[in-house]
């Protein structure tokens, strides 16, 4: 039997949701239909969605009215992250495009702009010109892709400006650093979004929503949407949610992404909460299910899957994450004893109880994922997003570990399903692997 410990890629189905997707399936839900449609086949399904709309609505602590259904994070935080941007430009927020950059760039934060190949120069896309407007994303370097590939899109196709946070040892963004990013002054477009995730997918450190949204309304002065200069703040909780409290109302979030396979419900859930008033524009068309703003026949199977695995990571979240803290501690203990492996984290980081994050000395990282499956046992190099391209996390490099460190790291990730056994196993394997690692990294040098 294998030890998967990739929960952070994705997390087995769990029984209770496969007992009740199997049920939904062999039934039809009581009759299949599509779920806008008026008949008494369509009003019984689409009472079904209500239903579990509505109960993701309560596990996550929102109003129904604020989730959308998707087909996961990665979709959710495209929505957002364009959409901000395209309201943007449909509200008509104007300046001055110039060519000379940095004079204006908030201190802390590095500034990304789409360059025309071969030239140096800004690319402005074509039917921009001064007075058009230039909706500015202010993100965490350490993002997953979702966001930060979303946002350099924006860049190069919608005329965005992208604006990357300074983050400390550990991946945490620097609140100064924040601060002057959205502090009104200068030349700059005020900010379109500030997106910052709640725990990194990679390292599993923690970020100070509350408090990172706190300095965006202090910063700005605009405390209410309806304030001018007010600017909205997205959360990718995809890493967080049923590993720790995850609070789109008191952390003052104006959108959250969320996704189920993560937490035990099928791959192709997700959802993202946005606030009612937030504007967000979208660029395709369809039937404008979800509030207009996404469009495509509901999967309502999907959808009560995804409810019934957040109801349950929920409820769990407590004893759960003292679980496996305990079985974190134990493998980074396990593991750090052998020579050459160091923990990614500072011992103090506030971060996951479920992802342990490890670097090594002198490793090939594709010959130790190699001899860690032949062994049994399933991890990662880091985010399965970019699972088969072994190169340096930007998430480390971004804390400032360096190329080497960047490129031999693993990711080790638990679940509802992670044992001691599994830990163990790990541990067992892990110095012969290492051996194994090692040689061929000699080779190569």
């Amino acid at each position: 039997m294998r030890t998967y410990l990739d929960h952070a890629a994705t997390s087995p189905l769990r029984p209770e949701v496969a007992q009740q997707v199997a049920a939904d399936l062999a039934d039809n839900l009581g009759g299949w239909a599509n779920p806008a449609a008026t008949h008494a086949s369509g009003r019984r399904v689409g009472a079904a969605l209500a239903r579990a709309r509505a109960r993701l609505a309560t596990a996550l602590e929102v109003d129904p009215h604020e989730v959308l259904l998707t087909s996961g994070g990665t979709e959710a935080d495209a929505l957002v992250v364009s959409g901000r941007v395209l309201a943007a430009r449909a509200q008509g927020t104007r300046r001055t495009v110039t060519h000379t950059a940095a004079g204006s760039r908030a201190p802390g934060t590095r500034h990304e702009d789409h360059h025309a190949p071969g030239t140096g120069k800004r690319r402005v896309p074509t039917g921009s010109g001064a007075g058009d407007c230039t909706p500015r994303l202010v993100v965490s370097p350490t993002e997953h892709p979702a966001v930060l590939d979303s946002a350099r899109t924006a860049v190069a196709h919608l005329g965005a400006e992208l604006d990357l946070l300074a983050v400390d040892a550990a991946g945490r963004v620097l609140p100064g650093s924040l601060a002057e990013a959205v502090s009104p002054g200068g030349n700059r477009p005020s900010a379109a979004l500030v997106s910052v995730m709640a725990a990194n997918n990679e390292t599993g450190v923690l970020q100070d929503v509350g408090g990172l949204v706190r300095v965006v309304r202090e910063a700005t002065g605009a405390r209410r949407p309806t304030d001018p200069g007010y600017v909205p703040v997205h959360c990718d909780a995809v890493a967080a949610l049923g590993k720790v409290p995850v609070r789109f109302g008191a952390w003052g979030l104006d959108a959250m992404s969320v996704t189920g396979h993560k937490i035990g419900a099928p791959v192709g859930t997700g959802a993202l909460v946005a606030r009612r008033n937030l504007t967000l524009v979208t660029a395709t068309g369809g039937g404008r299910q979800e509030r207009g703003i996404r469009s495509g026949t509901q999967d309502v199977v999907g959808a009560r899957a995804l409810a019934l695995a957040v109801e349950l990571a929920v409820a769990e979240q407590v004893e759960e994450s003292r679980r496996l803290e305990v079985l974190r501690s134990r493998l980074l203990q396990g593991a750090c004893a052998l020579e050459g492996v160091h923990a990614t984290l500072p011992a103090d980081a506030p971060h996951l109880p479920t992802t342990a994050h490890l670097w090594f000395e002198e490793v090939d990282t594709e010959a130790l994922l190699m001899a860690l499956d032949m062994g049994g046992v399933d991890v990662s190099a880091g985010s399965a997003c970019h699972a088969g391209v072994i190169r340096p996390s930007h998430v480390l490099e971004a804390m400032g570990l360096g190329e080497g460190p960047a490129r031999s790291t693993l990711r080790c990730s638990m679940g509802w399903s992670t044992t001691a056994d599994d830990v163990e196993r790990l541990l067992d394997v892990l110095p012969a692997a290492l051996d194994t690692a090692r040689r061929g990294y000699s080779a190569r040098r």
